[in-house]
């Protein structure tokens, strides 16, 4: 065999074998990093699947009393949480007004903070329709205080009802709706807003 034979045989069998490794090898290589891949992308998606959902917070608005800086008495918008994944079957509204009702905290009366709603007042229930809402409390809303406590208290229920609404409100006593409230006999306009006394 002469010497060009040999060079051609050469060059044809290493061009053979590189033909075969492109096509054979290294597209196995090439589909293994393609299912590396894949499963890198799988894992990352079953993590941030399995990852705790943080729940998402937002408050309501309270309303108390306290007094400003020349001693006159003001109306104090205090924020309470509220976790929608937590209160499922409790509107905005609803937990707004039970926390009006439970009054301020131990800090906040140290600040000063304090509330008119006499203590022993209950939600009997709150109905939110699509025209208005309707609050229903125990007749101790109305008890004890004078005139000036009974005004005080309106108003704190009327401001943190409007803050969490733009429904007309109506307000019942033990189911019946108020005309007439305290000893001192105040009469209200109802549906209630921060005019709601009759002159």
């Amino acid at each position: 065999m002469n010497d060009f034979l040999k060079i051609v045989l050469i060059v044809g069998l290493i061009l053979t074998a590189i033909y075969v490794k492109m096509t054979y090898f290294d597209g196995n290589i090439s589909n293994n990093n393609n299912e590396q891949t894949i499963s890198v992308e799988n894992k990352e998606n079953q993590i941030q699947e399995d990852a705790p959902k943080v729940a998402k917070e937002e408050y309501v608005n309270v309303f108390f009393i306290t007094h400003n800086s020349k001693g006159e008495e003001i109306y104090r918008a205090v924020k309470r949480k509220y976790i929608p994944e937590i209160n499922q079957n409790t509107s905005k509204l609803k937990l707004a007004v039970r926390e009006l009702i439970k009054g301020p905290s131990e800090w906040e009366k140290k600040k000063g903070i304090y509330s008119e709603i006499p203590a022993g007042t209950r939600l009997i229930s709150i109905t939110e329709a699509s025209s208005r809402v309707v609050i229903n409390l125990s007749g101790d809303f109305e008890n004890g205080g004078g005139t000036d406590s009974l005004y005080k208290r309106l108003f704190q229920l009327i401001k943190t009802v409007k803050n969490n609404t733009s429904l007309p409100l109506y307000l019942q006593l033990n189911g019946k709706q108020v005309e007439i409230i305290g000893g001192e006999g105040i009469m209200i306009n109802q549906p209630l807003n921060e005019d709601f006394a009759n002159e």
